[in-house]
C-alpha cells in the first residue's frame, strides 16, 4: 500500500499476452494527449493486434521493450525503450510512449516506471546514452524527467501537427551508469 492507502504498482516488462491491455492504454493516451505522442488515436488502431505483440515479444536482442504499471490486474501506465541498431548509434537508446493514467498519477507510478526502464538500460552492453522528447510546456513530465538525471539539449519547434496548429517538442537525454548523468549542451 502507497502512503495514500491506494494500492502500489507492480511493473514488470509486457509480454505479448498484455497486448490488448497495452494497445487500450495507450489508444487512450493517444486520444486523451494528442499533443503528447507523435502517433494518433486512429493510426494506431487500425494496426492489428499482431503488431502490438510484435513491440512486446520477448526475443534475446529486441529492438525495443515495453514496462508495464499494474495495479490489481489493471494496466495503469507504460513505458517503451526503443534501441538504435544502426552501428554508429547503438549506443543510444529513446524512452517512448511514457503514460499513466489519470486516476494514478501523483503516486510515483511515472517515477517507478522510469527508474525501472533506466535501471534496464543501464544493464545492457555498450548503452550509454537514454534520450526522449517530451512537449513543451509540460512542467510535471520535465520535472519528472530532470529529477532522474535527464537534460534539455535542444528544442524541436513545429514537432508534432495538432488540430489548430503545432507543437514544439523538447529533448532531453542522460547518460547512463556515469555519476555527472546529464547531457548538458556546450
Amino acid at each position: 500500500m502507497t502512503r495514500q492507502g491506494m494500492p502500489s504498482a507492480d511493473i514488470r516488462r509486457l509480454t505479448p499476452e498484455d497486448a490488448p491491455v497495452y494497445r487500450a492504454l495507450m489508444l487512450q493516451a493517444y486520444a486523451t494527449h494528442p499533443d503528447a505522442f507523435t502517433s494518433s488515436a486512429p493510426e494506431r488502431a487500425a494496426l492489428p493486434l499482431t503488431w502490438w505483440q510484435q513491440r512486446l515479444a520477448s526475443t534475446p536482442n529486441p529492438a525495443e521493450v515495453v514496462f508495464g504499471a499494474w495495479v490489481d490486474s489493471a494496466l495503469v501506465g507504460a513505458v517503451g525503450l526503443v534501441f538504435e541498431t544502426r552501428q554508429k548509434t547503438r549506443h543510444k537508446a529513446k524512452v517512448t510512449g511514457m503514460v499513466v493514467g489519470a486516476d494514478w498519477r501523483g503516486r510515483g507510478i511515472g517515477k517507478s516506471l522510469m527508474q525501472t526502464v533506466m535501471a534496464f538500460a543501464a544493464q545492457q552492453p555498450g548503452l550509454h546514452i537514454l534520450q526522449l522528447t517530451v512537449t513543451q510546456g509540460n512542467r510535471v513530465a520535465e520535472r519528472l524527467y530532470a529529477s532522474l538525471g535527464f537534460a534539455a539539449f535542444g528544442v524541436e519547434p513545429d514537432a508534432v501537427a495538432v488540430e489548430g496548429g503545432f507543437v514544439a517538442k523538447v529533448h532531453m537525454g542522460c547518460r547512463l551508469n556515469e555519476p555527472t548523468g546529464a547531457i548538458v549542451p556546450a
